[in-house]
This record gives C-alpha cells, sequence and structure tokens, in this order.
C-alpha cells in the first residue's frame, strides 16, 4: 500500500513574535504537549495564540501557561472550556535537567516560540532567552533595516 504523499503548506499554528523581539534565543527544544480533544479541534481551526506564554518549570515538569485556546462553537459543547488554563510540556529527563540549570543558575528564561504540527500531532518549539536591553532591540532593528536595504537595491540591479 503507497503512503500518501506529503501536503505542500504552513505548519506552523501560532507563533510569538514577540519573544523573538525581546529576548535573546540559544538552545531551542521541541517539546510534545498533552491537549483536549476540543482543544486539538480548536488548534486544526487555527484559533490559537502565544502572545504572553511562557514556560515554568516545578517539580520536575514544564508547564505552558499564557497560551489561549479559544474554544469552538460545535466542539466543546458539553465540556467547561478553560482557554488559558495550564498545559503540560511533554520533554525528557535531559532537556528538563538542562532547563532547571540554565533558569536557575544562569539567569534565563524558557520561552514557547511556536506550536506547529508534526504528522498528526502538536509540538510546541520552546527557547532559552536572555532579556534584551533596549539598545540590543535596536541594534536588531537597525541590521533588519539595512538587510531590507541590500536586498531592495540588489533587485534594482538584476
Amino acid at each position: 500500500m503507497a503512503k500518501k504523499p506529503k501536503k505542500a503548506g504552513n505548519n506552523i499554528i501560532a507563533q510569538n513574535k514577540r519573544a523573538r523581539h525581546d529576548y535573546l534565543l540559544s538552545d531551542k527544544y521541541e517539546a510534545g504537549l498533552v491537549l483536549t480533544g476540543w482543544e486539538v479541534k480548536s488548534l486544526r481551526a487555527g484559533k490559537g495564540q502565544l502572545v504572553d506564554s511562557y514556560v515554568f518549570l516545578k517539580d520536575g515538569e514544564a508547564w505552558l501557561l499564557g497560551a489561549h485556546i479559544e474554544p469552538l462553537q460545535t466542539a466543546s459543547t458539553h465540556v467547561i472550556a478553560e482557554p488559558t488554563r495550564y498545559r503540560k510540556l511533554l520533554l525528557n529527563e535531559r532537556e528538563l535537567g538542562k532547563l532547571f540549570a540554565a533558569t536557575q543558575q544562569e539567569g534565563y528564561t524558557c520561552v514557547a516560540l511556536s506550536l506547529y504540527w508534526k504528522g498528526h500531532l502538536i509540538k510546541c518549539e520552546i527557547a532559552l532567552g536572555k532579556g534584551k536591553k533596549d539598545h540590543d532591540k535596536r541594534h536588531s532593528e537597525k541590521d533588519r533595516d539595512w538587510d531590507r536595504q541590500k536586498q531592495r537595491i540588489a533587485r534594482q540591479h538584476n
């Protein structure tokens, strides 16, 4: 039996662009999410946000806080849906150990970057980050503007 060809499309559900702006990101990890049925249906419909979300580490576990998944009217009629509940992140012991060490000793913060599909599973990309100062933000904006300007110049010459 032949396998179905993979769809060429965007598998990203939600991104936290604010985290990329506010933090200098270093180590990235892929974590699974413990979700209920109505949350998966809502994420399939694109009703998820990671705007003010972050990862909370407690008792040897990682939890996603502040992620907002809007319940669908048709999918959550028999359940009391809580859009901003704590959601457990699934990481192995070694990754959890690195996250705990970095957040407690080195002053890093653990932030959620994106939610995306990997096959039929929903994954969360998390990263360790240090907060940027205002001058760092201005510097990265200046670099981004210069890269855009270089692309414009290259397009005009071609």
